[in-house]
């Protein structure tokens, strides 16, 4: 094999010439050379180029020597001189058992160590008399919800025996008892403010962040359970944003910086109303953290006017930063079209209204006018196409009205610009009385409108483009949603107490606290690698047992992780980790160990 080598891959999106990277290394092959892709990194910068072409130069594979292992066949006499260590073992016998899942797993555990979890539940969570160690277990929980997550049952009954969980932590397969697994849930949440604390210090000395911007929004996850349920219980029935109104659900609240790091959350009755939550989260943050004057980023829905006006009326003053519904738009139109629009980066212009003690920003993106206009044409094609299908059938009223409801369901968009006339009841559809045609006034004010979005603030003497960029970070909590209902399965929800309910939100937000917490180590490192994709190639990486017998009819067992692979050996070059030493034999007579 060649060495790796950073290749160039060019694609013109937006105008603009976009270049992406990856380490890819040459394979000889019985047809010829060919080219195998190591890691995709995204596009990067210069200085993380240079970082990356020096790591593909330190990994050159060259020859090393080896040297003969300190073991005897069984064919050879020992040597005199090995006579008090020596072992002989049959050679044509070794046997390769428990093939486990290893690199992943030391991953987990390197972000927990950095986090210094084990050290805050080592506080709280002390062994039982019979020496669980629960703060192994919820460790074990956390590593499986960001690996591979699914059920308690199939971590006990599939999971743990298939992972090197046990021998990372020096224990056995007590761990993964059913009864332990939900036992440790039990004993998490009333350690959940402390965990906030710890968090928010860990996050400021390792990526220095800072909590001048808070992001807030909402979100639902359903469950697979048959109500009915206690009156005080949680699971209720309420707008679901899974698209599920047909499963109870719970509503989750989540604040987290620009950076995307979580701070808090909290868990809420199904039919929570979104307005209703703000107040309750203000006092919880301010609680946690102290008085000081942020700055919260929310979307419209989320605050109602008297929630900001005690906002603004507060001691230190709160600032706040909040999207806005169309409809103030269309107020505050006519006296926005006499401002001048700024530039605040290329592609992104706002404009600036001072009313009534607040700022109101409305701000137009080109890439969003041009997406928006793509989704707006696709919908109208779609819908007017689907109409003039139903022109040229034979059908009668009632099954026109079914038609035009699915239309409607399938295009709603279009379905806004579009004015219809359908035959009265007892007529016979056809080409004359069922009609239709194009709203233009409507389309005009749709077009009008069409990547622009009207935002409202108490900042009034901030800059623009930075106001801009605040509500662009919104984005960051949604990124955040998606990756716990995705990447860490948060939902559907099985359990059926409450308490255990809530635990298991709890360790979800643990493993998104790992979760992110490498993503911001790959972020330095290139834009293209997804801490999901990290994991995927470190999983490679197996543990297996291999057994020696000996001719005094014992066995020698080598447990080995498997060697790393070259895209192995540079992500741990660039993350400054190293794979710990290989666990030394042991023989299977009970309390004897090989000597090095």
């Amino acid at each position: 094999m060649a060495k790796p080598y950073l290749h160039c891959h060019h694609r013109f999106k937006n105008g603009k010439d976009h270049c992406y990277w990856s380490i890819a290394e040459k394979v000889k092959t019985r047809r010829g050379w060919v080219q195998r892709h190591l890691l995709y990194l995204g596009e990067i910068n210069d200085s993380q180029k240079a970082s990356w072409t020096k790591a593909t130069e330190v990994f050159d594979p060259v020859l090393r020597q080896t040297r003969e292992l300190a073991l005897y066949p069984a064919d050879r006499p020992l040597p005199e001189h090995a006579s008090d260590y020596g072992v002989q073992v049959r050679l044509d016998q070794f046997e390769l058992r428990r093939p486990r899942q290893w690199g992943a797993c030391w991953v987990a555990c390197q972000l927990w160590d950095q986090l210094k979890l084990d050290e805050f539940w080592g506080e709280r969570l002390p062994d039982s008399r019979e020496e669980t160690s629960w703060r192994h277990v919820l460790q074990t929980l956390t590593a499986y919800r960001l690996i591979d997550p699914g059920s308690e049952w199939r971590l006990h009954r599939e999971w743990f025996k298939n992972s090197a969980m046990a021998d990372l932590l020096e224990e056995d397969f007590s761990l993964a008892q059913k009864d332990n697994l939900y036992r440790c849930l039990d004993k998490l949440l009333e350690h959940r403010e402390d965990l906030f604390g710890h968090l928010r210090r860990r996050w400021e000395d390792l990526f220095g962040v800072k909590f001048e911007v808070l992001l807030y929004d909402l979100t639902s996850t359903y469950f697979e359970s048959d109500p009915p349920f206690a009156e005080a219980d949680k699971r209720k029935y309420g707008y679901s944003r899974d698209k599920r109104p047909d499963c109870v659900q719970v509503v989750i609240a989540l604040v987290v910086t620009p950076e995307g790091f979580p701070l808090a959350y909290e868990v809420m009755a199904g039919n929570t109303s979104d307005k209703t939550t703000l107040r309750a989260f203000l006092e919880r943050i301010e609680k946690l953290y102290g008085k000081a004057e942020r700055i919260w980023v929310m979307d419209r829905g989320i605050p109602t006017e008297e929630v900001l006006a005690e906002m603004r009326a507060s001691d230190p003053p709160i600032h706040y930063l909040v999207g806005t519904p169309k409809g103030r738009l269309t107020r505050y139109e006519k006296q926005l079209l006499e401002c001048r629009w700024q530039v605040v980066r290329e592609g992104v212009q706002v404009k600036l209204l001072p009313q009534d003690q607040e700022l109101y920003v409305l701000a137009q993106s080109t890439d969003r006018v041009n997406k928006e206009r793509g989704m707006r044409r696709r919908q109208l094609k779609g819908l007017l196409r689907r109409l003039k299908e139903l022109q040229a059938m034979e059908l009668s009223r009632d099954q026109l009205l079914l038609k035009l409801g699915a239309a409607k369901q399938q295009f709603p968009a279009g379905w806004r610009l579009v004015a219809l006339h359908v035959s009265e009841a007892g007529q016979t559809v056809n080409a004359q009385n069922f009609t239709f045609k194009l709203r233009t006034d409507k389309l005009r004010q749709v077009r009008r409108r069409e990547g622009r979005y009207l935002l409202r603030s108490n900042l009034s003497a901030q800059d623009p483009a930075r106001l801009w960029q605040f509500y662009v970070q919104l984005t960051q909590v949604e990124a955040a949603f998606k990756d716990l209902k995705d990447d860490l399965s948060l939902r559907p929800i099985f359990h059926q107490l409450e308490r255990r309910i809530e635990a298991h939100i709890f360790v979800a937000f643990l493993a998104y606290c790992l979760h992110v917490h490498l993503r911001a180590r790959l972020r330095a490192l290139a834009p293209g690698l997804s801490p999901c994709s990290m994991l995927e190639k470190f999983a490679a990486i197996q543990m297996l047992d291999v057994h020696f017998p000996t001719t005094d009819g014992r066995e020698l067992v080598f447990a080995r992780y498997t060697q790393p692979e070259k895209d192995h050996k540079m992500l741990l070059s660039q993350l400054s980790w190293e794979l710990p030493p290989q666990s030394p034999p042991r023989i299977t007579q009970k309390g004897q160990l090989l000597k090095d």
